[in-house]
């Protein structure tokens, strides 16, 4: 089959198209003809080598897919040959950069009619992290504010959609003036560009929209010095969820910008939530349910194919994308 392989970390030219063998699913697993294969900062986390779980190369990277079932092992039950479905990595090589995957049963949810495979590509790593983190970290509700930073991203625009359904107030932060307006589409009450309101500037654009009290909820995508903005942007009581640091830089906090607000700081990686325990299957369905009946946008951007992960990497770091990248592996119509 064809595939797409790391055989040396580095940038992106260092993913290179090969032949390899089809897997075969064991015990607990299926096996998914590969139909389109989100593209993800951890993917190019892995491909550069400073990613926790990794592993060595030669690897084939692709954390989350959508394709058809072709095989199922001993002991599958709930998932037949010929269903659409969506997976989520769990762990084994191959990655979804391939025409083919083995993956845990548990790891794969069949897909509900009326969502097209390119846009259920994104949903098992942006979409289900932007939920999870609404849904049961910072537990928004309909009087909450909600500062959702990089709004423009994968991430973002799942996060801006989710915490706006529950009826809460959403204050969305983009690089530019361009994204800010772009994020603004998804249902925010307010966007900010962060590039006209850099450094405190943006604290103070905040803690203005807020009446100076601040956000019941920050979900911090960015990492880095943001996050100690984060922490200033919370309100009395405050929820401030860290998932990412996109900046890949230290973070500097003063514990005094937290602790008399009473604020609660939750850290949340998919990848070591799934290595706790956490089955994804319930919240995939719901999820994926929920774009089925129009209540998301799921906003694609860029379809390319396999054979050009090379670009679609490129056009991640570039971060000159607003949506989702998605590589067309089989047939996604």
């Amino acid at each position: 089959m064809r595939a797409v392989r790391i055989d040396a970390f580095g940038g992106p030219e260092v993913l290179v198209e090969v032949e390899v063998p089809d897997p075969v699913p064991g015990p607990g697993e299926v096996l998914v003809r590969v139909a389109a294969a989100g593209v993800n900062r951890v993917d190019a986390l892995v491909r550069a080598g400073v990613y926790h779980r990794a592993g060595r190369p030669p690897l084939i990277p692709g954390a989350e897919a959508s394709g058809v079932i072709a095989g199922v092992g001993e002991g599958v039950a709930d998932l037949a040959v010929g269903q659409r479905v969506i997976a989520l990595d769990g762990g084994k090589s191959p990655g979804f950069y391939a025409e083919s995957a083995v993956v845990p049963a548990t790891q794969v949810v069949a897909l509900p009619d009326g969502v097209a495979l390119t846009e259920a590509a994104t949903l098992p790593i942006a979409w289900l992290s932007a939920w999870y983190c609404v849904r049961h970290l910072a537990r928004v509700g309909k009087d909450d504010t909600v500062v959702v930073k990089a709004a423009a991203s994968g991430v973002g625009t799942a996060a801006v959609q989710i915490a706006a359904e529950t009826g809460a107030r959403v204050i969305a932060l983009a690089g530019s003036a361009e994204k800010a307006a772009w994020a603004g589409e998804f249902g925010a009450d307010a966007v900010v560009d962060t590039s006209a309101h850099p450094g405190d500037a943006e604290v103070d654009e905040v803690l203005r929209l807020t009446g100076g009290r601040g956000a019941e909820v920050v979900l911090d995508t960015v990492g880095g010095a943001a996050f100690g903005r984060s922490l200033r942007e919370a309100g009395p009581g405050g929820r401030v969820v860290a998932l990412a640091n996109v900046a890949l830089e230290p973070s500097t906090i003063d514990t005094r910008d937290f602790y008399p607000k009473n604020v609660t700081i939750h850290g949340f990686q998919l990848t070591n939530l799934q290595l706790q325990g956490y089955d994804p299957r319930a919240d995939l369905r719901e999820l994926a349910d929920r774009v089925a009946a129009g209540a998301y946008r799921v906003p694609v951007e860029t379809v390319l194919p396999l054979a050009q992960a090379r670009a679609a990497h490129e056009r991640l770091e570039n971060r000159t994308n607003r949506g989702k990248i998605v590589l067309a592996v089989g047939d996604v119509d």
